[in-house]
């Protein structure tokens, strides 16, 4: 584009300069001057007061002093090194560990954003101005799950402060400002676009980050990215590199999520988040088809968490949330995310997918716990995760993925929800139940009865047909089904004995369907929706 419109500049001049030529017309000389992208000084001098750095200090206590180092006797340094170690002993054995970061005043009274990993564990916390002062800082509360945090200082008058914009208004392709503190170099300002939105880097359960080039580096956490209205729409906290610099992969939290964070941390102290109390799951293309509801979105329910808000109704096991209090669901992440934001209390409108048709009902959430997520989430219908164990806030050289100071995440294990008993044969007590082989998905199952439930450890209040075996190599095991797993439902009808699953599967199939539509129940009864293909 600015090869093209330099082009036509050039162009433009020659073509207007002939035409003066051909009518006989002498135009008078016309200096031009190259001019680079419009200036953003005038933006940044007016936000630069507000961008602060961050200094901590935290005590580390050391492990040991190691062994003392062997000195001739007699040696003129035997006394040196002998007073020099008894002091280390009896003195103190922590030292400390400063660090920087950035931040931003949103409040002239002295309230500051940040990361809460620049601040995580910190023993002082000292807020330092662009005019060079310093003051102390107070926690005033922090949110592990998006990694930000609200300090307060007492300052001797209003401080120079910014606001949030709305995030949800910027495009791919905006320009933004980038105002920080990298490798200690307060008030440093870079310019970019933002390169993406929606990102999901597995930082937490409600990842949604803004994805731009605009430099940053370690020590900008925390620090403001600003539209060019001078408004903060994001917050920067991570990115990747393989050097540990900017290569023009940056994530910032979005206002979207960040500006009701605050305001409860500011109100609070903490985060008071909305909480539904459902397992959900993925809706693969294999359970759209199965379910005939046309293209694959929303999020499946397959479980509902006993005494949770949902726990009477309205929503069951099976049902899809397309949308949530006004706002579409795409996939299970949007879900989490959105029901975290949520009114408690306050009845909302809520649209599920039931047996193929939209209805509309209301639900009223409950409040989220700290040991609690606000809706737990079964990946591809396998296994049960909490979305805060999905990852932490991205803090420095795993892979590639750093926040920009250069701590590195707890990354997950990964785990594709295999067992050791995958093949597992069914014990001699079981064999006499008479396992009946399943070819369509590749299973040998029975009857569900108190040998099988001692067996397998399955809770009484488990019902259905047990799985014995699994066929190597058939479609059950790649949907990662296993022995002592339970079928209780093939397409929402109740399996009571293994010839009806057979029977099931095999009318699904006669209707022309690729997939059966399963909900397996585990040895305690935790459920998951799964659709196995139909060999």
């Amino acid at each position: 584009m600015t090869t093209n419109a330099r082009a036509m500049r050039t162009i433009l001049p020659a073509f207007l300069i002939g035409s003066a030529v051909a009518f006989g017309t002498v135009g008078a000389p016309h200096q031009s001057f190259a001019q680079g992208p419009e200036s953003v000084a005038d933006l940044a001098s007016g936000l630069l007061g507000a961008v602060v750095n961050i200094s901590t200090s935290q005590s580390v206590k050391e492990e040991g002093n190691g062994p003392l180092p062997q000195v001739p006797e007699g040696s003129p340094f035997q006394e040196l090194f002998e007073d020099f170690y008894k002091n280390r002993e009896g003195g103190d054995s922590n030292s400390k560990v400063n660090s920087l970061g950035s931040g931003f005043v949103i409040d002239p009274t002295g309230f500051i954003v940040t990361n809460n990993h620049v601040i995580e564990n910190a023993d002082d916390i000292e807020v330092i101005f662009s005019d060079g002062s310093k003051l102390k800082a107070k926690l005033i509360g922090t949110d592990t799950k998006t990694d930000l945090s609200l300090l307060k200082v007492e300052p001797p008058e209003p401080l120079t402060s910014v606001k949030f914009g709305d995030s949800r208004k910027m495009r791919i392709g905006d320009w933004v400002m980038a105002i920080g503190n990298p490798f200690g170099l307060g008030g440093s300002v870079t310019v970019g676009i933002i390169s993406a939105s929606g990102r999901n880097i597995n930082a937490g359960p409600y990842d949604n980050f803004i994805q731009t080039d605009a430099a940053i580096n370690k020590g900008n956490s925390g620090g403001p990215l600003f539209n060019m209205s001078g408004e903060v729409i994001g917050i920067n906290t991570a990115i990747i590199s393989p050097s540990g610099g900017s290569i023009g992969i940056g994530f910032a939290v979005p206002t979207e999520l960040a500006a009701n964070i605050v305001s409860q941390l500011k109100e609070f102290g903490e985060t008071r988040r909305g909480w539904l109390g459902v397992r959900i799951q993925p809706v693969s293309d294999e359970v759209a088809e199965s379910l005939k509801i046309g293209r694959a979105r929303g999020a499946l329910i397959s479980g509902i968490v006993e005494g949770g808000p949902v726990e009477k109704g309205p929503i069951a096991v099976g049902d899809i949330i397309v949308k949530f209090d006004g706002k579409a669901i795409s996939e299970t992440r949007d879900l989490t995310r959105i029901v975290a934001e949520s009114a408690i209390g306050t009845p909302l409108d809520v649209v599920i997918l039931r047996d193929g048709k939209e209805q509309n009902v209301k639900v009223t959430l409950g409040r989220l716990e700290d040991d609690e997520v606000a809706s737990n989430e079964t990946e591809d219908g396998q296994q049960s995760v909490e979305p805060e164990d999905e990852g932490q806030a991205p803090d420095g050289d795993a892979p590639d993925l750093q926040t920009p100071d250069g701590q590195s995440p707890d990354a997950p294990a990964p785990d594709d929800g295999q067992s050791d008993d995958q093949n597992q044969t069914a014990p001699a007590e079981q064999k006499a139940a008479a396992p009946v082989t399943e070819g369509l998905i590749g299973v040998e199952i029975a009857v569900l009865d108190d040998a099988a439930r001692k067996s397998y450890g399955i809770a009484e209040s488990v019902e259905g047909v047990v799985i014995t075996r699994i066929l190597p190599g058939s479609k059950a095991e790649d949907k990662g089904l296993k022995a002592g797993d339970v079928i209780v439902e093939v397409a929402q009808e109740f399996m009571k004995t293994p010839q009806q699953v057979a029977e099931k599967l095999t009318s699904i199939k006669g209707e022309g369907r690729r997939s059966g539509y399963l909900m397996i129940a585990d040895k305690e009864g935790n459920l998951r929706l799964v659709a196995v293909p139909l060999e």
